[in-house]
């Protein structure tokens, strides 16, 4: 669990980053959770975007997410969402 310092601190970072996994008219599937879960271990913190044919809308997509992969939601708005998990393993990940 992250705290609201940190969150606003992630949510400054997640500004200048790239949407890096598309969720699409499958919803929340197998593939999207392990390319997240890749993601999630490589950044830590991952931009994630709902197609317009998605049967799920973002909020709902963040939370199952979240969930599935035991990671925090960093903000979601419109039709994106961040998601962040510390990797105890890397040295040089975000320092929050």
């Amino acid at each position: 669990m992250i705290t609201s310092k940190q969150r606003a601190k992630l949510r400054g970072i997640a500004n200048s980053i790239e949407t890096v996994v598309h969720i699409g008219k499958n919803g929340v599937t197998d593939e999207v959770v392990q390319s997240l879960r890749c993601a999630l271990v490589a950044r830590e913190l991952v931009k994630c975007e709902i197609l317009d044919n998605a049967p799920i809308n973002s909020k709902e997509a963040a939370i199952n997410v979240s969930e599935i992969l035991d990671c925090d939601i960093v903000q979601v708005i419109g039709k994106k969402f961040v998601v962040y998990k510390k990797n105890i393993k890397k040295k040089d990940g975000i320092k929050i």
